[in-house]
């Protein structure tokens, strides 16, 4: 039913990179902390890097969970299921850090998403996840959806926003520079957005 794979390529890669959404799953390190669980979606604001790594994009929100974890323990899973064609679920385990603007590494990674308007979603971060188990498992029970486009509202929203404002709405939310149970989350103010 099951499969462990050493690396992503071949069929696996293909597979990961036709769905049009998958799903991201962290935790923070104390045993009553909030387990986050985030939907993922957009065409093209996921790359696989190389056979054991991955990126996608981080786009503005009400939230910076998934960052906050990464600071504090890196643990993250990836989970890609398939909603037409065959079933399948794939699962990539392994170690994740967000690469926020003011890295010296940010140019190279944002040129994996060639389709992606960096103005254009409020982007906070490259988050970059080095794999360290890779599994599928048979998906029987997942239901067949069929995929008609990417919504366009979160793009027409944050698409109005420069560097200052975006800081500011940052500042605006509750769990945004600190989650929910207190970790430090996005360094704010966000650095200017670099030229690509």
């Amino acid at each position: 039913m099951g499969k462990t794979y050493e690396r992503i390529d071949g069929r696996l890669r293909t597979f990961i990179e036709e769905q049009p959404m998958f799903f991201t799953a962290t935790a923070p390190l104390a045993g009553d902390g909030t387990v986050n669980l985030s939907p993922k979606g957009l065409r093209g604001s996921f790359a696989v890097v190389d056979d054991r790594t991955v990126a996608y994009l981080d786009f503005a929100g009400s939230n910076a969970e998934t960052i906050a974890h990464l600071r504090e323990n890196g643990r993250i899973t990836l989970m890609w299921c398939a909603f037409a064609g065959p079933p399948n679920i794939v699962r990539v385990h392994g170690r994740g850090e967000p690469v926020f603007r003011d890295d010296p590494r940010w140019a190279d990674l944002f040129r994996l998403f060639p389709d992606i308007d960096a103005g254009m979603h409020g982007l906070r971060a490259v988050i970059l996840v080095r794999a360290e188990l890779i599994r599928d498992t048979c998906g029987y029970a997942v239901p067949l959806m069929t995929y008609d486009a990417d919504r366009d509202l979160h793009g027409r929203r944050f698409a109005r926003e420069d560097d200052a404002s975006l800081s500011a709405y940052f500042a605006g939310k509750d769990h945004v520079a600190t989650s929910i149970d207190g970790l430090p989350g996005l360094p704010l103010p966000l650095p200017p957005t670099p030229a690509v």
